[in-house]
């Protein structure tokens, strides 16, 4: 049994907030006590006190969350400076919260030590990590590629990074009663749990690929040994600034189809190099890409559709979506779409989820998970 409730209010004052989504989530669970929960909110409310109600509601509770760029669930749908809650409760699925605090440095023994001092707290069998990293201090694809020598290539990874509503000054990251700015919070789910997944972006490839030639981290330098800036020029026209609009699709090897994102954040026009949203790797192929409205709307459409496909029991409790800042500004009047889209499969299905500043899946399941930019990541959770 795997009981949730969700809770979301669009109230500004945190006090209010906090007892708004409680009382909400009181009618799905009665007298009964959640044993974890994760928790989404706009950058401008008082986190301390969301924190302090929620633990003092459900003692002991394995909470995590972050600021976003927007939150979504089923009670108001999608919404914007608000504050959503989900909670467990089961008497058959572990969830333990874990957290790696200060990552700026000693990022890999941190998390590592993390997740092995969290997996120990249960004995049951590891099915799922859903984690929300810090976004702009720290790299979201560094993260993942350590929570994978941990976890395992293949093991189930998901998330979003924390956002603060394209301001890109500080974001926030919660874990218990803490609230943190270079943290990486993750939940581990133990037991008799059953997920299904979908990824999808709405990019297409245009013009040729590409092989990138020089870049550290996330500041591309040269693709086929021109700069990264000549190689949108090339195929965009010479007074295109590359923005979000047309990210890089990276392949994940020579002959796949199968690729992820890169949104270019920033240019410098005197080495044309650009500052992407995501680590890109030497020698990766990439290629430009573009899409429309539509186009984003039903890859939102697939990736529902996949989850459903792909979940291994009849009838999941909840849908949790990780979707992207950048898909929002494109979307614009569009966003709510994306939520409603869930509602017409299944009404009466549970919905919860954010806007972040990328995305954490598997491309396809049962394949390691990737950092995403631009991607909606529909993720079925149930017992039965």
């Amino acid at each position: 049994m795997l009981k949730i409730a969700i809770g979301h209010t669009e109230e500004i004052d945190s006090d209010e907030a906090a007892e708004e989504i409680l009382e909400q989530c009181k009618a799905e669970l009665g007298e009964e006590k959640a044993t974890a929960g994760i928790l989404y909110a706009s950058i401008d409310h008082e986190f301390d006190s969301l924190l302090k109600k929620i633990n003092e509601e459900h003692p002991d509770i394995e909470l995590i969350g972050c600021t976003t760029d927007g939150e979504l669930s089923s009670v108001i749908g999608f919404a914007e400076d608000s504050v959503t809650l989900i909670l467990f409760s089961s008497d058959e699925i572990d969830i333990k919260a874990g957290v790696a605090d200060g990552v700026s440095e000693g990022l890999e023994q941190k998390i590592a030590d993390s997740i092995k001092n969290t997996k120990d707290r249960s004995d049951k069998e590891l099915k799922l990590c859903i984690l929300n990293p810090v976004s702009i201090t720290s790299s979201g694809a560094v993260i993942l590629e350590i929570f994978k020598q941990s976890l395992g290539e293949n093991f189930p990874i998901f998330g979003a990074s924390a956002a603060d509503q394209w301001k890109f000054e500080q974001t926030y990251q919660f874990h218990k009663t803490e609230v943190l700015t270079d943290a990486v919070p993750f939940l581990l789910f133990s037991g008799n749990l059953l997920i299904g997944s979908g990824v999808d972006s709405g990019w297409t490839p245009i013009g040729n690929p590409g092989k990138v030639t020089r870049v550290e981290n996330n500041i591309l330098y040269s693709i086929d040994d021109k700069t990264a800036v000549e190689f949108f020029q090339h195929y965009l026209g010479e007074n295109i600034t590359p923005l979000g609009e047309y990210p890089l699709a990276v392949f994940e090897n020579e002959e796949s189809d199968k690729f992820y994102l890169r949104a270019p954040l920033a240019s410098n026009m005197d080495d044309g190099s650009l500052v992407f949203a995501g680590d890109l790797t030497l020698g990766a192929k990439v290629q430009i890409s573009h899409t429309t409205r539509d186009r984003i709307i039903e890859a939102s459409e697939r990736s529902i559709s996949q989850s459903f496909e792909s979940y291994s029991g009849k009838e999941p409790e909840v849908a949790i979506c990780f979707s992207c800042s950048g898909r929002k500004q494109v979307l614009g009047t569009r966003t709510s779409e994306e939520y409603e889209l869930l509602k017409k499969v299944n009404p009466d299905l549970k919905v919860f989820g954010l806007y972040g500043y990328g995305e954490i899946a598997p491309i396809y399941q049962d394949s390691p998970s990737r950092f995403h930019n631009e991607t909606f990541v529909s993720l079925l959770l149930g017992t039965k």
